[in-house]
């Protein structure tokens, strides 16, 4: 026990010495803007006394006082704007107490135990991290009418969605304390004025970037937003070094709360994390880009790893814990709140309106297939056929016209006849297409081309007109501010839209021809469903066709699947 109480207190001492580093750099800055003035007053007084006289001597006190004016003004400017700059804050659900009593109980009782301050409130976050976050500045709401109690200068505990439905009470618990503990250092004085003025240099240094600003305020921003990046650059090291004192002496003073169980807690954090990425990234993001969203995000982040600790023998033993109460049960209506943070999710990855409207909408999972899967298969293959058209691509003899998977094949195969010299010209490359020659590369370029006309159209339906000359410090989640602001994956290259879109027709075909049926992989997003089993080998041999015009392997595969290539689908 002792061994903790030192190291507690050496995190807390080194957290406060650099404070007092990062405020000695506000106190230089202050210095060096008061110098000019300093002078002034010497010459004045040396004036006043007779001990510096002369012409010279008055066009120098004149000159230096006209200077130290400027600085006092400029100085005066910058300070109001790094004091009234918004510091930026996370994209989060709020969670009210009445909303989750148990909850709050759970992290009160955690900040006594601990003999540290407890949260002024609690907000979700979707994804898979917790950490406190300062709210005090006026920007972000009202205070509170009694300065005098405890929690009104409190941080915000913010805590990952998805921990809640995969963890169990007494492992989020043991995950939360060391967090909840970093309350205590955070309500030190030194380090509460370190933090607002770090927060204020960066608010600043990014005030010039704002929309909507004029030239002459953008010319002002920018020189403030110099003098912040010059002042940051100079506590920088001492603030970062504050943090991790705050951090290990958080720490130390949480091992007295379940720590033997923070260890197993820490294993389901890393669980948690894979299983979510993946949901999101297979599952979730083909429904955003489809214009639906999951709205049961987190309840199928316990159904993915399940499914990831069946298949993973490591993950052995971890499904059985689902017989334990799960953290979700803190909260009164998991359903609403799960609903606000699918949401919120879909905005911040992906990008999106913040209210439902007929282009997006939410979906159920037991919907997922039909309105998902089979959707996004239908448009795609909709899409390849329209490329097709465009481009004046006619079946060779003996294929049937229409939307075909036997005129894709034969196309990507170069079996197909040449457009006419009179007929509709190739489409154009777009960046981003593949630089390789043959039937398939215009046929890519169109797809791209097509594809990123859609997803800008949709931008632009999704941002109502003025949205962008907003003038607002800091992106407002639930406002019209233009997100994704943490994009899952990169753009998808010409040569993968079109292995996606010729998979799609292949499951069209499937579907229409051969009884198979849209299906939902937790972990590996849309599945194509054969006799009520998933099949996972057809992209390897659409991969055959697409790169090496080579149809043998998808043929045969399709072949044993009873698909019927010469069949029109039907498209959306």
């Amino acid at each position: 026990m002792s061994g903790t109480v030192v190291g507690e207190e050496a995190g807390a001492l080194t957290a406060r010495s650099r404070a007092l580093a990062v405020l000695r750099v506000r106190s230089r800055a202050l210095a060096l803007v008061l110098l000019p003035a300093a002078v002034a007053v010497v010459l004045f007084v040396g004036g006043v006394t007779g001990r510096i006289g002369g012409a010279h001597w008055d066009l120098a006190r004149w000159v230096v006082t006209c200077a130290a004016v400027l600085v006092l003004l400029a100085a005066a400017v910058v300070a109001a704007v790094i004091a009234r700059a918004r510091p930026a804050v996370s994209p989060t659900v709020p969670l009210a107490p009445a909303a989750a009593p148990d909850l709050y109980r759970l992290v009160e009782d955690l900040a006594e135990r601990m003999d540290v301050p407890a949260p002024s409130a609690i907000a979700l976050t979707p994804d898979c991290d917790s950490w406190l976050e300062d709210r005090t500045h006026r920007a972000h709401g009202p205070r509170r009418a009694s300065r005098d109690a405890p929690r009104g200068d409190a941080p915000v505990l913010v805590i990952g969605s998805p921990f809640l439905w995969w963890m169990r009470v007494a492992e989020l618990r043991a995950v939360l304390a060391p967090v909840v503990a970093g309350t205590g250092p955070s309500a030190h004085p030194d380090i509460a004025a370190a933090r607002r003025f770090v927060r204020g240099l960066d608010a600043a240094a990014g005030l010039a970037a704002r929309p909507g600003l004029g030239p002459v305020r953008r010319l002002a921003c920018g020189a403030v937003g110099r003098v912040a990046r010059v002042l940051l650059r100079g506590c920088r090291g001492h603030a970062t070094e504050m943090e991790r004192g705050v951090a290990a002496a958080a720490s130390e003073r949480a091992q007295a709360v379940d720590y033997g169980l923070r260890i197993v807690a820490q294993e389901q954090v890393g669980l948690a994390y894979a299983g979510w990425d993946r949901l999101l990234t297979r599952v979730a993001l083909p429904a955003w880009r489809m214009g639906r969203w999951p709205s049961r995000l987190d309840a199928g982040v316990v159904s993915a790893l399940t499914e990831l600790s069946r298949r993973d023998r490591l993950a052995e033993g971890f499904a059985s814990r689902l017989g334990e109460r799960p953290a979700c049960d803190l909260l009164e209506e998991p359903g609403a709140v799960d609903e606000a943070a699918s949401l919120l999710a879909a905005r911040l990855f992906h990008g999106g309106p913040a209210e439902i409207g007929p282009d997006w909408s939410p979906v159920d999972w037991q919907q997922y297939p039909e309105e998902v899967v089979d959707r996004k298969w239908r448009t795609e293959a909709a899409r390849l056929h329209r490329v097709l058209d465009a481009m004046g691509v006619r079946p060779s003899a003996g294929v049937p016209a229409g939307p075909t998977l036997a005129r894709v094949m034969e196309h990507l195969a170069g079996r197909s006849e040449p457009p006419p010299a009179d007929g509709p010209a190739q489409v154009p490359p777009v960046p981003g297409a593949p630089d390789t020659e043959g039937p398939g590369a215009a046929l890519a370029a169109g797809i791209s081309a097509d594809v990123a006309r859609e997803e800008a159209a949709r931008e632009r339906s999704a941002t109502p007109p003025g949205a962008a000359d907003r003038t607002g410090d800091a992106p407002d989640p639930w406002g019209n501010d233009p997100l994704p602001l943490v994009p899952l994956q990169p753009p998808r290259t010409a040569r993968e839209l079109l292995a996606d879109h010729v998979t799609a027709m292949v499951c069209c075909a499937a579907v229409d021809t051969a009884g198979a049926a849209p299906g939902m992989d937790w972990l590996d997003g849309p599945a194509l469903l054969i006799n009520g089993e998933r099949r996972a080998d057809v992209g390897t041999r659409v991969l055959s066709l697409v790169e090496d015009g080579d149809p043998e392997p998808l043929r045969s595969w399709l072949a044993t699947a009873g698909v019927r290539v010469e069949k029109p689908v039907r498209l959306v």
